[in-house]
């Protein structure tokens, strides 16, 4: 009865829940931009009364927590990043499945992610995978601009791009992942092999590479494209790049934690995550995804999924536990212990 008043509160539009306000504190980790999440605990805060702690972390950070806490979960909700270790805690049986009385609100992709993990995640946002290169430095260096994921492995690059470690960051083990689908196995690796000797840093985060190239520290990042985006909004020299060969994308997700302690004030937050309300709070931290609710407020800033040559990318092939493991030893041995 509890959960279901809750919920039916939230969806109503309710901001005092005094019936609810002294209910446990909700644990979420958070995946997403560090303002993004701290946006969603205040606002959620805000709506119903509860308490949030949250713990933002990189997609597969968090992912590594949540398999680690398996048998005494510390987490509620797990909010944000990459769709592909969602998949994979769903098929380890590590998150709980729902369905939300959200869901006639959402995109069909949004929809098709939650099916194919048996409603234990679902999509919240979507974003395709790019670059962002520092104008200022490139005029400055004489280089020509690049246009194509090729051309980041040209010489003329050599120490000057930057992206996340794909066994921590859910935004490179999507660029992994697709080069493997767009030039197979092989092509794939031996152009991940032919990047790393251009890579000047692997970072945690994958937004951090893009955050670099705005500040002048490197040349090139490889991040999704509303991250490159966000950078230039926010006033550095960025110019987002959608490579000429195509691109890969994510399903940004959302999951509850099996065995979460607060099992009602998580599905009190999920259904609240689903809402045009809380997906337009994505706009005001300058987050230029694609949201989930078909209602949810669009940017003109933001890149137009539509316009651009996206692969199909095979979600619960990369999503599965079997095929990301594989994929992330053959990089860790085969790429990541080579000269540079």
């Amino acid at each position: 009865m509890k959960r279901h008043a809750l919920s039916a509160a939230i969806l109503c539009g309710t901001t005092s829940l005094s019936a609810t306000a002294a209910l446990a504190d909700l644990n979420l980790y958070c995946s997403a931009q560090e303002e993004w999440c701290q946006i969603m605990e205040k606002s959620f805060e805000e709506a119903t009364g509860i308490d949030v702690a949250m713990t933002r972390k990189s997609s597969g950070e968090t992912y590594a927590q949540v398999q680690a806490e398996a048998s005494n979960p510390k987490g509620d909700v797990w909010w944000g990043g990459t769709g592909d270790p969602h998949l994979q805690a769903a098929e380890e049986d590590l998150t709980e499945p729902y369905v939300s009385p959200m869901r006639d609100q959402l995109h069909p992709w949004a929809i098709a992610q939650a099916e194919s993990a048996g409603d234990k995640t679902i999509g919240i946002y979507s974003g395709a995978l790019g670059f962002g290169y520092n104008s200022e430095m490139l005029e400055k260096a004489g280089l020509p601009a690049p246009a194509c994921w090729e051309d980041l492995t040209k010489p003329e690059y050599k120490g000057m791009v930057q992206m996340a470690n794909p066994n921590s960051s859910g935004t490179a083990y999507t660029t992994l992942a697709s080069m493997v689908q767009m030039f197979g196995e092989d092509g794939g690796f031996d152009y991940m092999k032919r990047l790393h000797a251009n890579i000047n840093q692997y970072t945690k985060s994958g937004s951090a590479p893009i955050k670099a190239a705005g500040q002048g520290e490197t040349l090139i990042g490889i991040v999704f494209m509303h991250d490159a985006v966000a950078t230039t909004v926010a006033g550095f020299p960025v110019v987002t790049v959608a490579p000429c060969e195509g691109t890969g994308y994510e399903i940004g997700s959302m999951s509850i934690i099996k065995g979460a302690r607060n099992m009602d004030e998580a599905k009190a937050f999920y259904d609240w995550a689903l809402t045009k309300e809380a997906q337009d709070l994505a706009l005001q931290v300058n987050a230029f995804q694609v949201m989930s609710n078909v209602n949810a407020a669009k940017s003109d800033k933001a890149p137009d999924l539509a316009t651009l040559k996206l692969i199909d990318y095979d979600f619960k092939k990369y999503g599965s536990s079997d095929e990301r493991k594989r994929l992330l030893s053959k990089w860790d041995t085969e790429v990541s212990t080579l000269p540079q």
